[in-house]
């Protein structure tokens, strides 16, 4: 009987084995993913996902969107639900409002934020507000995305961020997402969200492909609105930014690093609602803050985090001011160099943080 069991025993470790082996391999191992890539992927998932998900907007079909972030969805779901519209952003973007208001769930994309001036009476009067018009009787779960803030060579009408123009309004939710998993936990939140949700991307970071951990690879992954993120951890300052910025700020990081001193560097994630708990956590631990930001200084992003900070209980552990570290206060200029200087480079968050801690 012995001799049978060992037998048996032998090829069950085999089999065992393989299992094991085939198991292990199975497991969905980090790729690269473009930003670009990562928003399509999100939105492809949510339009298999809920038949009343459906996107319309400027070539985001046939021509595969502007920036191809839609390239492959109007061949898989057909015009029904991947809907070319005319030049007209008041109009489609008040379609996708009332289709909202029927119980369906638009993805709204802006060829750039900047034509969302065009539309804006419907994103703030018609989307944010109705909720609590209705005493939270009418949801409106729609998503408003497409490229925000400075690309370039586009000048002063095609270069500014609204960060903080949508950020104001009660009634919107508002996400910035930087790398690829932020882009595609993001999407998938918002379309989710049964609020109307501004979803700021960043044409410069389209084509910038990221590492996507295997759990950002599950179709069930979401990143939840309103919580920011750790990048990087450090004891002597914390640097927080939202969008391109954020790899700004690791790269000053990384060369303040070499010279002793340790950044903590948020990445906001979510405008609007704010995680200001995040942050005051860190700044209650390196007692000293740089924000940093694409958009105008004037009642900024970082405006608002120097406020809070200000009225909260980390305010006692500053040990030197806050300071911003914005776009220059002039509409976007055309020329390169020009253009370069309006915008945050790597060595202004450097002469920040220097400045903040009297180095």
């Amino acid at each position: 009987m012995a001799a049978v069991a060992g037998m048996v025993r032998g090829p069950l470790r085999q089999v065992s084995g393989l299992l094991k082996r085939r198991f292990h391999r199975s497991a969905p191992a980090a790729l690269q993913l473009t930003v670009r890539e990562a928003i399509n992927q999100g939105m492809d998932e949510e339009l298999e996902r809920d038949e009343k998900v459906f996107l319309l907007g400027e070539e985001v079909a046939q021509y595969d969107g502007a920036y191809k972030v839609s390239r492959g969805l109007w061949k898989k779901y057909g015009d029904k639900r991947i809907i070319d519209t005319p030049i007209s952003e008041m109009g489609f973007a008040g379609i996708a409002v009332g289709a909202a208001m029927a119980g369906l769930r638009p993805i709204c994309e802006f060829m750039t934020f900047n034509f969302s001036m065009q539309a804006i009476d419907q994103v703030i009067n018609s989307a944010a507000k109705t909720y609590y018009m209705s005493a939270g009787l009418q949801p409106v779960p729609i998503v408003f995305r497409g490229p925000n803030g400075a690309s370039a060579g586009v000048a002063a009408q095609h270069s500014q961020c609204f960060a903080a123009w949508y950020g104001h309004c009660p009634g919107l939710k508002v996400v910035s997402p930087w790398n690829s998993e932020d882009a595609k936990g993001l999407i998938k939140s918002a379309i989710r969200d049964d609020n109307p949700v501004v979803m700021l991307e960043n044409e410069l970071m389209y084509g910038v492909a990221f590492e996507l951990p295997a759990e950002a690879q599950s179709k069930d992954f979401l990143i939840p609105i309103g919580k920011a993120k750790i990048e990087r951890q450090g004891t002597h300052i914390t640097v927080v930014a939202h969008s391109r910025p954020v790899g700004h700020c690791l790269e000053a990081a990384a060369v303040l690093s070499k010279e002793g001193i340790e950044c903590e560097v948020i990445n906001l994630r979510t405008i609007r609602p704010m995680d200001i708990e995040a942050i005051e956590a860190s700044v209650m631990k390196t007692n000293h803050l740089v924000t940093v930001e694409g958009g105008w200084p004037q009642f900024g992003v970082g405006a608002e985090i120097c406020a809070r900070i200000m009225e909260g209980p980390a305010f006692n552990f500053l040990d030197a001011p806050a300071v911003r570290v914005t776009g220059a206060d002039v509409p976007m200029p055309y020329a390169k160099i020009l253009e370069d200087n309006s915008i945050p480079q790597v060595k202004d968050i450097i002469f920040a943080i220097k400045k903040t801690l009297n180095v």
